[in-house]
């Protein structure tokens, strides 16, 4: 009774914090649809639009859903816990855009569907944490000749990039030259492993062994990713992965999670309000770019394949050699073909759910999706809550833009699953005795169980 007593004043004040992270998205989303951008976007291409007259709709879309943020105040943190509060914002800004936009399909029905798909991802994402048993553990100095071996391949990795392509090109004017750079197939994908999973790997471990010339080694390293793959991510990964390891030594980890996606979006705010205009490309980069456009991604989504046949799952590469698929190029350029939008990337919540079964079977779709997140929490069990935080802070960003399966794969979550796997518990363990000023962030925390 005394330990549900303390958690009470915990859970109200993450619900409190969530609650106004809520208030920030709609703010957000009206700004965005009524701001007049000189050298960033026009909302209305993205059909982001706000009338004052369906404000009550919204309202009630978005007051009904947020009793779905309840089950944040309950669940232990996890990798799921990570991606999952993501997940919730953006279907909570799809939800407001929703009742606003100038597409035409059934809303009501692309409400209902992306709303229970947020939950069927949710429910075990957040609360299937078991461990599993390590079978093969790395040892110290294995672990720490890993963290070696991926500063070096890092190293090789940029090197072969820059053979290829390099180019110090201003953020406004990277589509002018992205669509130029050419580079064998397989140095793609290990440019994508390298910067999404292993390098951040890397960097958490450095961090954690207190290896600290290392650890900014590899935010060197992923900083000279932009030149080569001209990628907005790739450009601000070494200051997210920093902001995202001061967070977890700020703040308890949940409380972490929803400051790293509340703060960039009130500061756009808090910008806009104080400069105006000068704060357009901020606005447009940050709360566009983090919010508006992956749920605008369902939103386009649910509108083509209302009229269009479905993928069921034909979009996954390999899986054209045995099944007939009705679309031969990727999804992002038959999007772009459509809808102008550049080339249109999509989470799980609009690929594996929407496009490939369709709104009403979507939520089972979402809901495998949940299962495989929920494999990452078992593999990472046992490992403190900082270091899954700052090794896996770019899927929680990747997963808004990108299929799980391409996530997995292209993306090296499947890696980092891995790798999280074979990490021995132990060291952190050390250096929580050792290191007290570590302690807050790097602490041996539970297994993640439903409070």
């Amino acid at each position: 009774m005394a330990n549900d007593d303390q958690r009470a004043p915990v859970r109200l004040k993450l619900g409190g914090l969530i609650f106004f992270h809520i208030v920030v998205c709609c703010v957000s989303l009206i700004r965005l649809a009524d701001y007049k951008y000189p050298i960033a976007f026009d909302p209305t291409t993205f059909h982001i639009f706000f009338r004052p007259e369906l404000l009550h709709i919204a309202l009630f879309a978005v007051g009904s859903f947020a009793l779905v943020s309840l089950l944040f105040t309950f669940a232990r943190f996890s990798f799921g816990y990570f991606v999952g509060f993501y997940f919730y914002s953006v279907v909570l800004s799809y939800l407001w855009l929703n009742c606003f936009t100038d597409l035409n399909y059934d809303h009501r029905l692309g409400g209902l569907s992306a709303a229970t798909s947020a939950v069927a991802f949710l429910l075990p994402a957040l609360f299937i944490s078991a461990p599993v048993r390590q079978r093969y553990v790395l040892t110290a100095t294995q672990f720490d000749r890993l963290l070696v071996a991926i500063l070096l391949f890092g190293v090789a990795v940029v090197a072969f990039s820059a053979a290829y392509n390099f180019r110090l090109v201003a953020v406004v004017d990277i589509y002018e030259f992205r669509d130029k750079l050419v580079s064998p197939v397989i140095l793609n994908y290990l440019v994508g492993i390298a910067s999404s999973a292993l390098l951040p790997f890397a960097f958490a471990g450095f961090v954690v062994r207190r290896a600290y010339w290392r650890a900014g080694a590899v935010l060197v390293l992923l900083l000279c990713l932009y030149p080569v793959t001209l990628s907005k991510v790739a450009l601000f990964t070494p200051f997210y992965l920093v902001g995202i390891l001061v967070l977890s030594r700020m703040f308890e980890a949940r409380t972490a999670v929803v400051v790293s996606l509340l703060g960039p979006i009130l500061a756009g705010l808090v910008l806009v309000y104080l400069f105006g205009a000068k704060a357009a490309l901020y606005l447009a980069f940050v709360n566009h770019r983090m919010i508006a456009i992956p749920a605008t991604a369902i939103d386009v989504y649910t509108d083509f394949f209302s009229r269009h046949d479905l993928t069921y799952f034909c979009q996954i590469a390999f899986s054209k050699y045995f099944m007939s698929c009705p679309y031969q190029e990727p999804l992002s350029i038959l999007m772009e073909r459509t809808y102008k939008l550049g080339n249109f990337n999509a989470s799980l919540l609009a690929t594996e759910g929407i496009a490939s079964v369709g709104l009403l079977f979507a939520p089972i779709a979402v809901f495998a999706c949940g299962l495989v997140i929920a494999l990452g929490n078992r593999l990472s069990a046992g490992l403190p809550a900082g270091f899954i935080l700052v090794s896996g802070a770019m899927f929680a960003h990747i997963l808004l833009n990108v299929p799980l399966t391409t996530t997995l794969l292209t993306h090296g979550a499947a890696v980092l699953f891995l790798l999280w796997y074979l990490t021995p518990r132990a060291i952190f363990q050390q250096h929580a005795a050792s290191a007290p000023p570590l302690r807050g962030t790097y602490a041996a925390a539970p297994v993640s169980r439903p409070a």
